[in-house]
């Protein structure tokens, strides 16, 4: 039999708040602003997340983890990434691949990325090499360019 191949893909925003800690592909970046959410606010785990969970057509990471459930208040985000990757790989996925793009006016994010790689990897159990993050500015246009806010999106491939 061949073997099965889908894609998936996942948006996310958070709303950037002075004074907030700002956890980004699982670290925490030294900046004056922060991602304001329910649980740490990384947009780049939810995103990945949300591609993971869509591949394998499990929904998306609100319905698995509630932002009305306290269980998940103030979580950190790698939980939830780890979490996500035992739920496909019980339906019988492994991740192929990972292709992220941060939206982000400030701070630069290129010093940052080999340590989310690095972290990411070690919670979904894949290689560094599966794991590709670009960062963009929107040239200081709409709320990411106003620093109101930061987004990502991810496509993810899986395989059974």
């Amino acid at each position: 039999m061949a073997s099965k191949i889908r894609v998936g893909f996942g948006f996310d925003v958070h709303q950037l708040r002075d004074g907030q800690d700002f956890w980004l592909g699982g670290i925490k970046i030294e900046h004056t602003k922060g991602a304001f959410g329910h649980s740490d606010a990384d947009v780049l785990i939810h995103v990945i997340c949300d591609a993971l969970l869509g591949a394998a057509n499990m929904r998306d990471i609100g319905f698995h983890f509630p932002d009305t459930s306290n269980d998940y208040k103030g979580i950190d985000s790698k939980i939830l990434l780890k979490n996500v990757t035992k739920l496909i790989s019980d339906k019988g996925y492994s991740i192929g691949n990972i292709d992220a793009t941060i939206c982000l006016q400030k701070p630069k994010i290129n010093p940052y990325i080999p340590e989310m790689k690095k972290t990411l990897s070690a919670v979904m159990g894949i290689e560094e090499d599966d794991i590709s993050i670009k960062a963009t500015t929107t040239e200081k246009l709409g709320y990411v360019g106003r620093e109101e806010g930061v987004s990502a999106y991810a496509v993810v491939l899986i395989s059974a």
